[in-house]
C-alpha cells in the first residue's frame, strides 16, 4: 500500500496556507444579446396581438388582447428595469408596440362603431401630441441631447385609455364619460411633459 511522503513542519504549513483552488465560473444561462433579443421581441409582440385584434369581431377576445397586451407592456418594463437591460432600441421599440397596439384597436372600434370619431380624437389626443413635440425637438439643435422619458402623467392616460377600449367592447355606457376623463388627463400629461423637456434642456446647458 503507498503511502504520501511525510511533510515537514515549514511544508505542511506552507500547503495549509494556500487559497484554495478557484471554481470554475459559470458562464451565464442566457447572454446579454439574447437576454436583449428576447425582451426586444416580447415589446414587438403587442403588434401581433394589434394584427390579431383586426383579424377577429368577437369581443371577448379582443378584451383578451387588450388585456394581454397590457400585460406585455408591464412586463417587459419590469424585467429591462430589474435585469438593467434599458437600451435605446428598446426604449424605442417599447411605445412602437405599445402604441401600434392601441392605434389599431382604436380604429377598428371605431369601424365597427363603438367609438366615434370626436372620441377616437380625444383617445389620440395625447399620442399626436407626442409625436409632434418628440419630432420638433429632434429637428431642433437645442433639444436633441434630451432624453425623453415617461412620465407619472402619460402612464396614468395610457391606462385609462386601456380602460376605455375594454369599456368599449363590455361596457360601453361608460365610454363616454372615461373618454372625457383621458382627454383632461391627455392635456395634463403633455403640458407635464412639455415642462419636463425645457427643465432637462435647462440643466443640460447649464
Amino acid at each position: 500500500m503507498r503511502r504520501e511522503p511525510l511533510l515537514s513542519p515549514s511544508e505542511f504549513a506552507a500547503r495549509s496556507m494556500a487559497p484554495p483552488p478557484e471554481a470554475p465560473q459559470r458562464s451565464p444561462l442566457l447572454s446579454r444579446k439574447v437576454r436583449l433579443a428576447l425582451l426586444h421581441t416580447l415589446s414587438l409582440s403587442r403588434l401581433v396581438l394589434a394584427a390579431v385584434f383586426l383579424m377577429t369581431s368577437d369581443a371577448l377576445l379582443r378584451a383578451g388582447l387588450i388585456v394581454l397586451s397590457g400585460l406585455t407592456d408591464v412586463l417587459d418594463g419590469w424585467i429591462a428595469r430589474h435585469a438593467r437591460l434599458t437600451t435605446r432600441l428598446g426604449a424605442l421599440l417599447d411605445p412602437v408596440g405599445d402604441r401600434g397596439f392601441a392605434v389599431a384597436a382604436i380604429f377598428a372600434l371605431l369601424l365597427d362603431g363603438l367609438l366615434t370619431p370626436l372620441q377616437v380624437c380625444v383617445l389620440l389626443l395625447r399620442d399626436v401630441m407626442t409625436a409632434i413635440g418628440y419630432l420638433v425637438a429632434k429637428l431642433m439643435p437645442s433639444f436633441r441631447l434630451v432624453e425623453f422619458k415617461a412620465r407619472m402623467l402619460g402612464k396614468a392616460t395610457t391606462s385609462l385609455q386601456t380602460v376605455t377600449l375594454l369599456a368599449a367592447l363590455l361596457l360601453p355606457v361608460a365610454v363616454p364619460a372615461l373618454v372625457a376623463v383621458v382627454g383632461v388627463l391627455a392635456v395634463a400629461a403633455v403640458v407635464d411633459y412639455t415642462r419636463a423637456v425645457f427643465r432637462a434642456r435647462v440643466q443640460l446647458r447649464a
